[in-house]
C-alpha cells in the first residue's frame, strides 16, 4: 500500500527504531511531539515508510535521545493497557483527527467494527472513509487501529500485516 505524504512537513524529525516482539518499531518525533510510531521487519523498511511519509523533512537518527520514547511504546506493546506519557503531533484531516480519536477511545481487550467507528463519529454512512484513515494512521498502537474489525468479525486489512494485529489483539485479551 501507497503511504501517503503528510501536507503539513515539520521541517526536521528526529527518529530512534528499535527491535522488538513484532520486528522493527520506529518512533519519529517532531518538534511538537510524537508524530510517527512505525512497524516493519526490519529498520530499512521503517525507515523507508517515514522518508516517503515525511519526504521534505531533515531526518535525523537520534536512538539515545528518544530511547525513553521507544520504552514506552515498546513497553506498550509487550504489555498493552500501560498509560502512555507521549505528548502527540497526529497531521491529518479534520476526518481523519475525528476516526483517530475514536480509535483512542477503543478499550484495550476490545473490538469494533468499522461501521461502528463511522456511527461514533456521526458519520455512519462513512464505513469506507473510516477504513481510509485507519490505514493511513501514523502512530501504531498509540492509535490503535488494530482494535478495529470487519463486520463479520473478520480481521479484515491491518498496514502492518494481519499476523501483527491478531498478535496485538491476543495480547490485549490476555490482559
Amino acid at each position: 500500500m501507497s503511504v501517503p505524504a503528510i501536507t503539513r512537513q515539520p521541517a526536521q524529525l528526529h527518529y530512534a527504531i528499535a527491535q522488538c516482539s513484532l520486528g522493527s518499531v520506529l518512533i519519529a518525533r517532531a518538534e511538537r511531539g510524537v508524530c510517527a510510531v512505525l512497524l516493519g521487519d526490519d529498520p530499512e523498511s521503517v525507515t523507508s515508510e517515514l522518508e516517503k511519509r515525511f519526504p521534505h523533512a531533515a531526518l535525523l537518527r537520534r536512538d539515545q535521545e528518544l530511547a525513553q520514547y521507544l520504552s514506552q511504546v515498546v513497553g506498550l506493546i509487550e504489555a498493552p493497557g500501560r498509560p502512555l506519557g507521549l505528548l502527540l503531533d497526529l497531521r491529518g484531516s479534520t476526518f481523519q483527527q475525528r476516526v483517530w480519536q475514536a480509535l483512542q477511545e477503543i478499550p484495550v481487550g476490545t473490538t469494533s467494527t468499522y461501521a461502528e467507528v463511522a456511527s461514533r463519529i456521526g458519520a455512519p454512512k462513512a464505513v469506507r472513509a473510516v477504513a481510509r484513515a485507519c490505514a493511513t494512521n501514523p502512530l501504531a498502537l498509540v492509535v490503535p487501529c488494530h482494535r478495529v474489525i470487519g463486520k463479520s468479525g473478520s480481521l479484515t486489512g491491518y498496514r502492518w500485516g494481519l499476523e501483527r494485529k491478531r498478535m496485538l489483539l491476543d495480547r490485549e485479551s490476555q490482559r
